[in-house]
């Protein structure tokens, strides 16, 4: 505990700390001028001693921050000290998105993507909006059309109406009106509304992604992911989930991505049987895949996600397995950025460990016995 000593000109104790001082019970903080910042916005932010987080900064509403990459981008933001509105459906869905800022940093605010009003009030105090919200599949209570495009117009509207200073749209790859599958045309279509209201709009379009919650490595992994219906050969460049949280929060502090389309992408372009081969070596199992034709394997899944409630697939997902990703030659990069996107093949040891069976489980990654391979091949090599 810190010696006080008392300051005979006022009831003031004055502690053997050069920048605090007790008056009347409350500890005071002298604030010098390296302690202040000024945000893009104007705002001062004050740095906290001993503290994790600033107080002041930006006030950022992430749509869809309950999914994927939506704790990504709210952790990033909280524990640079902005003040995160986090927009909820489901109750049990935000738990874990209540730790990633100091107290009072992150605020749940419940919306449904179909009331106007509820938008308005999430969004009217920020400053940056992001919108996260989409769906690989259509469900009972919404379809593709629902959320990628009326759900964007209704959050743009709102963005337009209380002038908000940046408004940051995640899409997708491979997002166009003309393409055969219904979510590339839905996200096409959401690009193109949401530009319209609110010019200013940031387009995010990101490959197809990798990380702990993913539904990449995970779903080759899985037991049940049996049916296939193009042997897999569908190319595309997978980026990582920690990579995007990184280019989506760097978007905020520089004001020349506004009015841009990103297309962030990783630096390998893969086959999904060349991941699955990746995923078998790395869990020691052979996942076996069945090749179904896509004129039967279509129409039954299109039965299943009607029929069942929780996720199977969809007519849509298997129409995607015959698109190669197309890279938008005119759009900017992570490179733009200042960011070096990881590679895939160095992070599957950490997110299919739990795969292996005990025989395995404290084996090192794949990637380290082949470098150790290739050491003892090469030194072989040089005795000979």
């Amino acid at each position: 505990m810190q010696k006080c000593l008392v300051s005979p000109a006022s009831n003031c104790l004055r502690t053997t700390s050069k920048n605090s001082t007790v008056c009347n019970g409350t500890l005071i903080y002298r604030r010098a001028l390296q302690d202040v910042a000024i945000s893009r916005t104007g705002k001062p932010i004050i740095r906290v001693q001993g503290g994790r987080s600033a107080l002041g900064g930006h006030t950022a509403t992430v749509f869809g921050a309950t999914g994927f990459l939506g704790r990504y981008i709210v952790h990033r933001l909280a524990s640079r000290g902005c003040t995160v509105v986090v927009p909820f459906r489901e109750e049990m869905a935000k738990r874990h998105l209540k730790v990633t800022g100091d107290l009072g940093k992150v605020i749940f605010m419940e919306y449904d993507l179909r009331n106007t009003a509820s938008i308005e009030e999430s969004v009217r105090h920020s400053d940056v909006v992001y919108n996260l919200v989409g769906r690989d599949y259509p469900t009972k209570n919404f379809t593709l059309e629902d959320v990628h495009v009326e759900g964007a117009e209704r959050i743009a509207e709102a963005v337009a109406k209380y002038d908000v200073d940046r408004f940051i749209h995640l899409s997708s790859y491979n997002a166009n009106k003309n393409s055969p599958s219904e979510f590339f045309r839905t996200k096409a279509r959401g690009e193109e509304v949401v530009r319209n209201i609110f010019p200013e709009t940031t387009i995010v379009r990101p490959a197809p992604v990798f990380g702990y919650e993913d539904r990449l490595l995970h779903t080759l992994a899985g037991a049940t992911n049996l049916f296939t219906s193009n042997h897999m050969q569908q190319r595309f460049w997978p980026v990582h989930a920690i990579d995007i949280g990184t280019a989506l929060s760097r978007m905020l502090e520089d004001d020349n991505t506004a009015s841009e389309t990103f297309e962030l992408y990783g630096p390998t372009n893969y086959s999904m049987a060349e991941i699955a081969k990746l995923v078998d070596k790395e869990i020691y199992k052979r996942r076996r895949h069945i090749n179904v034709p896509k004129p039967i394997l279509k129409p039954a899944a299109k039965l299943l996600n009607q029929l069942i409630w929780w996720k199977t697939t969809s007519a849509d997902e298997v129409e995607r397995e015959f698109l190669d990703q197309v890279i938008d030659p005119k759009a900017k990069t992570f490179k733009d950025l200042g960011v070096e996107p990881a590679e895939l093949r160095n992070f599957t040891f950490h997110y299919l460990q739990a795969y292996r069976s005990s025989s395995f489980y404290d084996l090192p990654p794949t990637t380290e016995r082949e470098k150790r391979e290739e050491k003892k091949f090469l030194h072989v090599i040089d005795d000979q």
